[in-house]
């Protein structure tokens, strides 16, 4: 099953940048989820944590 599915891979001309645009979109969104969390004001948190807890 896998060299069926390789053969049609090396078939197809450009398909081996899919693998590092894939990559690259994946760390860059980890990154800037990294960068937003710790950017994200500590009022903020505090007000959203207690959210649950306020009654109105």
């Amino acid at each position: 099953m896998l060299k069926f599915v390789k053969g049609h891979m090396d078939s197809i001309s450009g398909i081996e940048i899919y693998p590092i645009i894939s990559l690259s979109i994946f760390f860059i969104f980890f990154i800037v989820l990294l960068v937003w969390v710790f950017t994200y004001s500590k009022s903020k948190i505090n007000e959203l944590s207690e959210m649950p807890l306020n009654e109105d």
